[in-house]
């Protein structure tokens, strides 16, 4: 990955960014590096539709950009994902199951007509490190780690700026919500059910009883509640002894985090470094996003931009 794309003025760079609920679509300026503002557009997104529905409100999000803009596309999409085909592999995972086996980027050009020559997919959690990379906290580390916080735990492992995928230093995939801990799925400790299910194991919730969200679990452990606090503890001092042995692997000097959860940044930073600290005893920088909205944006127009020249 260059720095060619905040050194070249020229055509706005269009982007889309699309999640379990909603999806953003913006143009982004090349001699900036920036979305244009009057261009961010987010709308509601249901994952549980019909594949066409999904499509179809994706498309009718990007098609209200102003239509200056270049022919090809950078698209943020969590996974899984053949990010080089653009054919939705998503099982059993709890949205976009409808797009499993489409091919999604045939779909949005379809839709999308001339505004589209090429889409250049990326997973969602390597848009948010890439643009960290170029606008943010991850600037300036040659390795760094990306974590985005929400209903699971994304990640991204860049090495000068590149995502890292098969490789020896990283987990599989280059994503840690693959590994394991005490014989359990990552997710299973770290992701909003998990500080949920806690939470009411802790304060031993009536089963009926659904548990608070894990906003409000947040305000309570602001307040002092001691449950709710040890929920938070709990499932980030474990994310911090699953990630050490790969950060130092990795040799990474920074963890950058991103996410809804990062919001309550006094809440897991502390359970995260002391968790690294145990495990690994080592004392990287962890610091919050400085882009977190915009650098999905940021990450899929440097990643539109870079991959350009190669066949659509």
């Amino acid at each position: 990955m260059t720095s060619a794309l905040v050194q070249r003025a020229g055509a706005l760079i269009p982007v889309l960014d699309i999640g379990g609920t909603h999806v953003t679509a913006a143009l982004v300026d090349p001699a900036t590096s920036r979305p244009v503002p009057s261009s961010v557009l987010r709308r509601p997104l249901d994952s549980d539709a019909a594949g066409d529905s999904i499509l179809d409100t994706v498309a009718l999000a990007a098609l209200e950009l102003p239509a200056e803009h270049r022919p090809c596309w950078g698209v943020a999409i969590p996974g899984p994902f053949d990010y080089d085909t653009g054919v939705g592999r998503f099982t059993g995972i709890g949205k976009f199951e409808t797009l499993s086996g489409v091919d999604v980027g045939a779909g949005l050009r379809w839709r999308l007509g001339h505004r589209a020559e090429r889409l250049r997919f990326l997973n969602d959690a390597d848009a948010f490190a890439i643009g960290e990379y170029h606008a943010g906290s991850a600037g300036g580390h040659e390795r760094v780690v990306c974590l985005t916080l929400g209903t699971g735990v994304g990640s991204s492992f860049l090495r000068s700026g590149v995502p890292v995928h098969d490789d020896t230093q990283v987990p599989p995939d280059g994503h840690v919500h693959r590994l394991t801990m005490r014989d359990r799925p990552l997710e299973d400790l770290v992701s909003r059910r998990a500080i949920r299910a806690r939470y009411a194991g802790l304060v031993s919730l009536a089963e009926d009883r659904d548990p608070p969200d894990v906003h409000e679990i947040a305000a309570l452990a602001k307040g002092g509640d001691p449950a709710a606090s040890e929920a938070f503890r709990y499932a980030f001092a474990s994310l911090g002894e699953v990630l050490a042995p790969w950060i130092v692997r990795f040799a990474a000097t920074a963890v950058v985090v991103g996410g809804s959860m990062a919001q309550s940044w006094d809440l897991i930073h502390p359970p995260l470094s002391a968790g690294l600290v145990r495990t690994g005893g080592i004392t990287v920088r962890v610091l919050p996003a400085r882009q977190p909205a915009e650098a999905p944006l940021i990450g899929a127009a440097h990643w539109a931009h870079d991959t350009a020249s190669t066949a659509p």
